[in-house]
């Protein structure tokens, strides 16, 4: 009987971790552009979260985001966040643009930004930049001695 119960609630339990598993966005398979890593799509805005450290004990989380605000125009930014008051945290933020599949990602800005003696820091920038490239946006985040990266997928930015 025992026996019965733990595979009837294991196989509930693997059947709602497909159903919600399934509700997730995924580009993969799809067909969907690709270029070093990121898809180049035509959303409105592209989140990025860092990869972390197993044995990390300061850095908690990083986030990179890009948005298109309108033709000719996006926010870029990054945020770090330790797990308590660190003496240095940082981001530093690269916005990279690429014009089609398999075509290099060049550098078109980048920016620092650090605290010190608190758990969070952020920095971002409304720009003006050339439609016709998918544009992403790539941190690096460190918090004491911990330190990780992001990336956000491509956006397409028209022409203004």
């Amino acid at each position: 009987m025992r026996k019965k119960l733990v595979s009837v609630i294991s196989a509930v339990v693997l059947t709602m971790s497909l159903v919600v598993g399934m509700g997730t966005l995924s580009y993969a398979g799809s067909g969907q552009p690709l270029a070093d890593g990121s898809y180049l799509t035509h959303d409105e805005e592209s989140i990025g979260h860092a990869t972390l450290m197993t044995r990390g004990v300061d850095l908690q989380a990083g986030y990179s985001k890009v948005a298109r605000l309108g033709p000719g125009k996006l926010y870029a930014g990054g945020t770090t966040i330790a797990n308590h008051n660190v003496e240095s945290i940082q981001v530093s933020v690269l916005v990279e643009r690429c014009k089609k599949e398999g075509a290099p990602w060049e550098c078109v800005d980048g920016w620092h930004k650090e605290n010190e003696d608190t758990s969070t820091v952020n920095s971002s920038k409304v720009m003006t930049v050339e439609g016709g490239y998918y544009y992403r946006v790539r941190c690096t985040h460190s918090a004491g001695n911990d330190m990780s990266s992001s990336y956000t997928n491509g956006i397409f930015i028209e022409e203004p």
